[in-house]
């Protein structure tokens, strides 16, 4: 019973610790407690449970005590204070950890109530990740109760600045297009963006209450979403003048099951918006863009759209604005001047500033290391178009006499076509942008590792990303180019 407690506590921390790192949201923990246990050896500490908690239920409680430790010490590899992604003791997460004691308790006492303590103490030790993800389902509508005055801050602070409104949203591209967006048009009018990754209900709210001051004339609003609703409730309190849409792809496509389904919860962003900017290379948005009245079209293939931008040039209306940087993401260059000049930011200074468009960091940015190697950027939320681009810089930056790298744990969030756009990003790295791919944890190890043989790249598999930077030190010199094309933090195995 002691161990069983003891592992309990233990396990109960690391699951605490991936609900948090996976914004709270119920389902999550159980998910990522599979992706852990199913793993290599840890599925015989898995084994060593099952057997222990049913062999202890016959009368023989030593089996249960290997099995109870097994979950304690186990899944090897998920830390209970995290490597990259520590656990943070926040009101939230001590909420949520007194909601799971307490369903553990409860499930302690029923064992009692039955004379089956010890074997329900040794259940719920392995329990803990679905008892976590319990009191998730549990305070999610109390924690929801409990954000509300902040959002009605927020919208009584929108009410009393009154800055014109941009939305921005999309499968990827968002957080690119609005560091574009004010830049183009922050030399002419007072404007705040959201930061990084605020992009949710609570992180919107904040983000107007600590940061929305007197004087903002454009307010730049990234909005995410996990599923339908969760924009269209934004939208109800931060009404956009002008919504944009970037691109619709497989992200997040474990969660919404189909493009469709993204479209349509990204879509909601749009009604309430005076004019909706979207990016018409998607099909998806290319159909809504002919249903949408007041649609800006914006292409990287297509002249005749309102904006586009091919070969690094901008074109408005068919005619020539300025150059841009041909590494910078085309659409997300045009949504940004296709949502500035809805603000009535002269052609003029959209052309002067264009010039000075930098990537978003961690977005294909270049630098180069003591070694001399230079170093491509790509590690913040890799999808597989940007992955695309990302060979591709590789290929351009790469030298024919030097070593070309593709370090990379894969891309995430893909549903069902995770496997298959996972191999296919190794394959093409290997046949022709890559001399080496080195593959980062296991999570996509099977399909990288697959991928990767399909060419003539030396492959290397290695457990964390400080393994993969020791690598690149020990292996690259000047005239190589490395390329980290996404980073999982250390709750993905």
């Amino acid at each position: 019973m002691v161990v069983a407690l003891a592992a309990t506590a233990v396990s109960g921390l690391r699951w605490l610790r991936v609900a948090q790192r996976e914004h709270y949201l119920p389902g999550s923990v159980s998910t990522f407690a599979w992706r852990w246990w199913s793993l290599g050896p840890n599925a015989i500490l898995l084994l060593a449970w099952v057997l222990g908690a049913g062999l202890t239920a016959t009368g023989r409680p030593l089996p249960g005590l290997f099995g109870a430790a097994a979950v304690g010490v186990g899944p090897f590899g998920l830390s209970v204070r995290g490597r990259t992604s520590k656990l943070a003791w926040t009101r939230r997460l001590k909420t949520l950890a007194g909601v799971w004691a307490a369903l553990h308790l409860l499930l302690l006492g029923l064992g009692a109530l039955i004379h089956q303590g010890t074997v329900v103490a040794v259940l719920g030790a392995g329990l803990a990740p679905v008892l976590v993800d319990a009191a998730l389902w549990l305070t999610a509508p109390v924690e929801r109760r409990l954000a509300e005055p902040w959002v009605d801050k927020a919208k009584a602070r929108l009410n009393a600045v009154r800055p014109t409104v941009v939305a921005i949203t999309g499968s990827y591209g968002k957080t690119s297009t609005k560091g574009h967006l004010a830049h183009l048009v922050g030399g002419t009018k007072q404007t705040v963006p959201t930061p990084r990754s605020f992009n949710n209900r609570a992180g919107l709210a904040r983000a107007v209450n600590e940061a929305l001051v007197p004087g903002t004339e454009v307010f730049i609003a990234e909005m995410g979403t996990y599923g339908p609703g969760e924009i269209a409730e934004m939208c109800e309190w931060c009404p956009p003048d002008v919504a944009v849409i970037t691109a619709i792809g497989p992200v997040h496509l474990e969660r919404m099951h189909t493009e469709e389904a993204i479209a349509a919860a990204k879509a909601e962003i749009l009604t309430k918006a005076r004019v909706a900017v979207l990016n018409v290379d998607s099909p998806h948005l290319a159909a809504l863009a002919e249903r949408t009245p007041n649609a800006r079209t914006v292409s990287a293939v297509d002249r005749r759209a309102d904006v586009a931008v091919i070969d690094g040039v901008v074109y408005v209306k068919g005619e020539r604005l300025a150059g841009v940087d041909p590494a910078l993401a085309p659409t997300n260059v045009g949504c940004a001047v296709a949502a500035a000049l809805e603000l009535h930011v002269p052609p003029a200074v959209l052309a002067e500033r264009l010039d000075g468009l930098q990537p978003a960091a961690n977005r294909l940015t270049t630098t180069t290391a003591a070694s001399g190697a230079a170093i491509i950027d790509d590690t913040y939320n890799s999808n597989p178009a940007g992955a695309a681009a990302a060979l591709a810089a590789l290929q351009r930056i790469g030298t024919e006499q030097g070593k070309r790298v593709l370090v990379t744990p894969g891309m995430v969030e893909l549903g069902v076509k995770q496997y298959d756009a996972n191999r296919d990003l190794a394959a093409e790295a290997s046949r022709s942008a890559a001399t080496h791919v080195v593959v980062v944890g296991h999570t996509n190890r099977r399909a990288l590792l697959e991928g990767a043989s399909r060419g003539t790249a030396a492959v290397i598999a290695v457990e964390t990303r400080e393994d993969a930077v020791e690598w690149v030190k020990a292996n690259l010199a000047g005239g190589d180019t490395v390329l980290y094309e996404n980073d999982l933090p250390d709750h993905y195995p």
